[in-house]
C-alpha cells in the first residue's frame, strides 16, 4: 500500500450546480473547521467530472460564496474537468488487473433489480463473465466481492455487503464519462487528503470508495458524514429541490447558523463580532463528538 504524511489534510468538493446554500454552507463549514481545529490543510475541489450537470457561472459563485464567509483554502482549486488523464490512468490500471469489465446492460434492463441503498439498482453480474453475443460495450464496471467495514466518526459503524447491497458499479459511463466514484478516490489520493468530513448524502459512497482505494493499493482516509439540511418537506436543500442561495448580506448569522445546526453552540454575543473571530471561536472549540448523529436535519428558516 501507498503511504502519505499523517498531517491532516481535508477538502471541500462542492458539484458547480448552483449556487451557495445553507446546506452547501454546512459542508464547507466543517470540513474547514474540523480541519484548522486539527492544525490542518484545508483544499477545494470543483467536482465538475459529471459535465452534463455542470451549470455556467456556478463554480465561481460558489468561490465567492466562500470569500464572503471567511473561508480561506489552501493550494491551487482543483476542478475534475481537467483531470482526465490521472482518471484514465487508474481505470486503465483496474482494467489491466482484471478488476474492470465492459458492460452492455442499460439501466431499463436492471430496473427490476433491487434497489441498494443510495437508490440505484443493485447490479445483477448479467456481464460479469463476458458480453452477451451481438451486444457492444456501454459501460465499463468493477467487479466487487466481500464486506466493507469502516467507522464514521460522526454516523458510527458502518457495513456493506457490495455483492448483495450494491452489485459490481460503473467507473467508465456510457457516455464516455469516468463516474464519480472513481474521480474521487483519485481525486482524494493525488491530494494527500487524510480526512474526508462531507454530508451525509455521500455515505452509501462510501464503501465503494474503500472498495476502489483498495484495489488501486491506496490509503483509507478518516471519514466523518454530517447531517444535511433539509427544507420543510424533508427534502435535501439542492438545485432540484430549489435551494435558495445563502443571505450573504449578514455573513456572521449565516455561519453561525451552520455551526450551531452542527451542534457546537456558538454564543449569540459573536453575531455583533467580525467574522475572523467567528472563525477563531469555531477552531478553538470545534468538535466532530458534539455534530448531531443523524443523518438529515431541517434546516433553520431565514438563513
Amino acid at each position: 500500500m501507498e503511504t502519505r504524511p499523517a498531517a491532516y489534510v481535508g477538502r471541500f468538493a462542492p458539484s458547480p450546480t448552483g449556487p451557495l446554500h445553507f446546506g452547501s454552507l454546512v459542508a464547507a463549514a466543517g470540513s474547514y473547521f474540523d480541519a484548522r481545529s486539527n492544525n490542518g490543510r484545508w483544499l477545494l475541489r470543483i467536482e465538475d467530472v459529471d459535465r452534463p450537470r455542470t451549470v455556467a457561472g456556478a463554480a465561481e459563485s460558489i468561490l465567492a460564496g466562500l470569500e464572503r464567509f471567511g473561508f480561506e483554502w489552501d493550494g491551487e482549486i482543483v476542478r475534475q474537468s481537467r483531470r482526465d488523464e490521472a482518471y484514465a490512468a487508474a481505470f486503465e490500471r483496474l482494467e489491466l488487473d482484471g478488476h474492470a469489465f465492459p458492460c452492455a446492460c442499460s439501466r431499463r434492463e436492471i430496473a427490476d433489480s433491487s434497489l441498494a441503498r443510495d437508490g440505484s439498482r443493485v447490479y445483477p453480474g448479467t456481464c460479469r463473465k463476458g458480453l452477451p453475443a451481438g451486444r457492444e460495450a456501454r459501460a465499463w464496471r468493477v467487479r466487487v466481492r466481500g464486506t466493507i467495514d469502516f467507522e464514521d466518526a460522526v454516523q458510527g459503524a458502518q457495513r456493506e455487503c457490495l455483492e448483495t447491497e450494491l452489485g459490481d458499479f460503473v467507473i467508465l459511463r456510457a457516455d464516455g464519462l469516468y463516474a464519480y466514484q472513481l474521480a474521487v478516490v483519485v481525486d482524494d489520493f493525488d491530494a494527500g487528503v487524510t480526512h474526508v468530513v462531507r454530508g451525509a448524502d455521500l455515505l452509501d459512497s462510501t464503501a465503494r470508495q474503500i472498495y476502489l482505494q483498495g484495489l488501486l493499493g491506496y490509503p483509507t482516509p478518516a471519514y466523518a458524514h454530517l447531517p444535511i439540511a433539509s427544507n420543510a418537506a424533508g427534502e435535501k436543500l439542492s438545485k432540484q429541490t430549489h435551494a435558495p442561495e445563502v443571505d450573504g448580506s449578514r455573513p456572521q448569522l449565516a455561519l453561525l447558523a451552520a455551526i450551531a445546526f452542527l451542534g457546537q453552540n456558538p454564543p449569540e454575543v459573536l453575531a455583533d463580532e467580525p467574522l475572523a473571530e467567528i472563525h477563531r471561536w469555531a477552531v478553538a472549540n470545534w468538535s466532530l463528538r458534539r455534530v448531531p448523529r443523524c443523518r438529515v436535519m431541517k434546516a433553520p428558516e431565514g438563513i
